[in-house]
């Protein structure tokens, strides 16, 4: 078993200390620890943080190897800090059965560059009409703890009731996308002032709004779990923040591009921002920002959504929804909610790490930076500021909205289970 001490470290933001993994655990923390024939990492005051958990990621594989593959997305993941990512149900085939969600979390396994944790279906084929085999994939070698439909909106009240009632049983939640399909039909961009300006079918906040109070009331009846995948309106921070005051069961997340962009940027009519739910005004913005502060939206999660680049070089409604998110997703974070104040790196390390690990039942991450915890660690170099730059991405996509945009931060490494992934910000 290999020995690592990371030194001089700044752990969840605090004081410098040192940190000694041994094998996959970390064995001690404190100042001026020392190990014969460790390797050492100097930290040189470079935050760790315990490694980041996504909820909302998309790997493509099985259906999608153009976009991303489970290798490929798990790459962009341990460059990004991350040592666990949920993927997501819309593969080909669907992720609705014990035997593909199987299939996704063995690759994850063979992988080794972080743990892939499938996400299973709601309904058959994503389709809204039918449970899928919910109880079958949380019993798989898999363990699926969390359902979604993402991509699309279990609309129909009657069968979202029915998976409410169903996860109850194992502990499990439902990840709502939440978006009124009828009153979408055609929508280009956000609702508003810019897309009436630009002749752009609207996207209305009332959209999104409608759905998450229909679940929240669900969910309290049920008495079950509902998640909110990548909320983006003022109007459903409310929403949620009254539904959480009444003890509703109710968790919520926040994208990182939900957090810095807004729907001015599609006046340059760049497809690399049309995105689902779509960026949104600029009072959002602000809304979503102090919501995560708060504690009313619980976690960051990427919806890493790679494409290949037939899919986003065209006009923009022919254009595929989405951003890649893993490489920055950090940076974004420091740049809206750390460097302004909102939130410190403890604050950081609960909405990207323990949260998240928490909500999905993440075995094993999410773990405080101490002795006898699993040493799944992220080391970032929070000084460092530059440009985006796809090129250098792991992701087999490069739909990024921030390529030469300057973002601070940058991680250096990711150790998963004691072993590194990324070491000097290069993967092993």
């Amino acid at each position: 078993m290999s020995t690592t001490l990371i030194r001089g470290a700044k752990v969840l933001g605090g004081e410098p200390q040192d940190v000694l993994i041994d094998g996959e655990t970390i064995a001690e923390v404190g100042c001026g620890l020392s190990a014969e024939g460790a390797e050492v990492v100097e930290a040189g005051g470079k935050v760790l943080l315990p490694g980041l958990v996504d909820l909302h990621t998309h790997l493509r594989e099985p259906g999608r190897e153009d976009s991303e593959t489970v290798l490929t997305g798990t790459r962009a993941a341990a460059a990004g800090g991350y040592t666990a990512v949920f993927a997501m149900a819309n593969t080909f085939p669907v992720a609705d059965t014990a035997g593909v969600v199987e299939q996704v979390w063995r690759l994850g396994r063979e992988h080794g560059y972080c743990d892939v944790r499938p996400v299973g279906a709601v309904t058959v084929g994503l389709e809204g009409k039918q449970l899928a085999e919910l109880g079958a994939m949380h019993d798989s070698a898999a363990g699926v703890t969390v359902f979604s439909d993402d991509g699309t909106c279990v609309h129909d009240a009657v069968i979202m009731r029915r998976a409410l009632e169903y996860v109850k049983a194992f502990d499990g939640v439902v990840a709502q996308h939440a978006q009124e399909p009828r009153l979408t039909e055609g929508a280009q961009m956000n609702e508003g002032a810019v897309s009436a300006e630009l002749g752009l079918g609207g996207w209305p906040a009332v959209a999104e709004e409608a759905i998450i109070a229909r679940d929240v009331l669900l969910a309290g009846h049920v008495g079950s779990r509902v998640h909110i995948c990548h909320l983006s309106t003022a109007g459903s921070v409310e929403i949620v923040r009254w539904a959480k005051s009444r003890g509703i069961q109710v968790t919520a997340e926040v994208t990182p591009h939900h957090l810095l962009l807004t729907d001015e940027l599609v006046r340059t009519y760049n497809p690399v921002y049309k995105v689902n739910p779509p960026l949104r005004t600029e009072r959002d913005v602000h809304a979503l920002r102090e919501a995560l502060a708060d504690g009313t939206i619980d976690i960051v999660a990427t919806d890493h959504a790679p494409h290949p680049q037939e899919d986003k070089d065209c006009e923009w409604p022919a254009a595929a929804m989405g951003m890649v998110g893993l490489e920055t997703a950090l940076s974004v974070v420091q740049e809206t909610m750390v460097d302004t104040g909102l939130l410190d790196w403890a604050g950081v390390a609960d909405r990207m790490s323990f949260a998240p690990a928490r909500i999905g039942r993440a075995t094993g991450h999410g773990r405080p930076v101490s002795a006898g915890e699993p040493a799944n660690l992220t080391l970032v170099d929070t000084s460092y500021r530059g440009p985006v730059d796809p090129a250098r991405f792991a992701s087999r996509s490069r739909n990024t909205p921030y390529e030469g945009r300057e973002l601070p931060g940058r991680v250096t490494h990711t150790w998963l289970r004691g072993k590194a992934t990324l070491v000097d910000g290069k993967l092993t």
